[in-house]
Parts: structure tokens; sequence; C-alpha cells
């Protein structure tokens, strides 16, 4: 199951979905509350809701033990499943995401950078040449004016309370499944926070894509694809689905 990140949507995962269709996997994406597709102004934006809405994907579809490959606020999702319902996970796989926290500057950094958007964008090729790439183009929909997000700013924001005021430590100490910690050399999750997981949970395997910024999904599918088959190779077993 493959868990988009903060103001995305589920089609970022499409080139990795094909390559994973491609291997012989099950694959299954979202759209995360509050984004793409499903409820725009869910009435809770908590880690919580969020953790239980996959909770409840991944028993609707009869999933478990299910591989959760999660990148960036979608990864955090993950982490947290995995340390609360460890039976309904086989393995995980954390895009640039980690346990962090607290950070009281992430919802200024998060509201410069949707203030930046200049929305409505006059099109598609111009929304692509500001995110960067096509995948988040496609997020946008299409009104009278032009193309705007398909999110609320607010709600958006809303997203990231928690994980600005809290420390998540505890969940990842004690995840007891095996895990992948992917990284762009570009990316967010600094050698600080790495180390420190890697200090608490030596068995995680870790690995840096170069040339790759916080979307690796996007920026180089390709090798993330490469580093995720190889891990599931490794751990997978006749139940992983």
């Amino acid at each position: 199951m493959l868990l988009h990140g903060l103001a995305g949507h589920q089609g970022e995962w499409d080139d990795l979905a094909g390559r994973l269709l491609a291997d012989g996997h099950r694959v299954v994406t979202y759209d995360a509350r509050a984004h793409g597709d499903s409820t725009r102004r869910p009435a809770a934006t908590t880690r919580a809701a969020h953790v239980q809405d996959a909770v409840a994907l991944i028993d609707h579809l009869s999933l478990a033990p299910a591989v959760l490959i999660g990148q960036s606020l979608g990864g955090h999702t993950a982490l947290l499943l995995a340390a609360a319902h460890p039976g309904l996970v086989a393995s995980l796989v954390l895009v640039e995401a980690g346990p962090g926290g607290p950070d009281p500057e992430l919802p200024a950094r998060i509201e410069n950078w949707l203030d930046r958007w200049p929305t409505p964008f006059a099109s598609l090729e111009s929304a692509r040449e500001f995110l960067g790439h096509e995948a988040w183009a496609r997020g946008l929909e299409r009104r009278a004016d032009g193309w705007h997000p398909r999110f609320d700013r607010d709600k958006i924001l809303a997203c990231v309370a928690e994980p600005a005021a809290t420390s998540y430590w505890p969940q990842w100490s004690r995840i007891p499944h095996p895990t992948l910690l992917v990284r762009g050399d570009r990316g967010t999750v600094d050698d600080d926070q790495t180390t420190e997981m890697l200090l608490r949970r030596p068995q995680t395997h870790h690995t840096l894509i170069p040339d790759a910024g916080h979307d690796v999904h996007l920026d180089q599918p390709a090798r993330l694809h490469e580093a995720v088959a190889g891990f599931l190779r490794t751990w997978s077993t006749a139940d992983t689905r």
C-alpha cells in the first residue's frame, strides 16, 4: 500500500505502482483525507485519523499483512500505523520520512511554500514548470479561471499541527518490522535524524538515492524501484502482498 505525502495525491505513485505491478505485487493507492478526491474538509486531520483511514482500507481490502510504502507525511502515517497495529504490517518502506519532531517551524515553512503557488495556474504546463513534476500538476483541478489545488490550505496546515509539536521516537523504537529508509541526497531527512533512527533500530536498512530531493519517487523512480524491489525480495514471505 502506497501512501502519498502532504498536499499530494495518489497519482504520484503511478510510476512505482506500475513497476511493482509488473513485478507481480498487488498494489493499492489512495488519496489521504483532505487531499485529492477524498473528503476535502474532514472533521479531523489528526495523525490518528490518518492512521485509522489506512487501517480501514487494509481491513476492507484484506491486505494484511501489508507492505507499507510512504513518502513524507505518508511515510509518517505508515510509521505510526506499524507501531500501533503491528499485526497489519509485513514490512515498511519510508521515503524521506522519519519520526522527527518536535518542529515548531514546520507550519510556517509549509505555509510559505503554499503561499508561493501562483494559483490559479493558467495551464498544466505552467503548473508543471512551477511545481517541478508532471505528477504534481495532475493533482490539480480545472475551474473557470484556471487550475487549482484539490485541497484547502487550512486543512493542509492542520495536517502538520501534531508533527510540529510532537516527538514520535517512542513509536519508531517499538516497530518490529523489517524497514527500509530511503533518502534523496538533496532531501529533507538530515544526517542527524538518520543516525538517530539507525541507533535506535540498527536493523533498519538505509539507502541514499543520488540526484533526488524530497520527492524521490518522482525524481528517481527507477532507482527507487530498484531499492524497494531488492528490499522486498530480501524480506518477502508467502503472505506478503
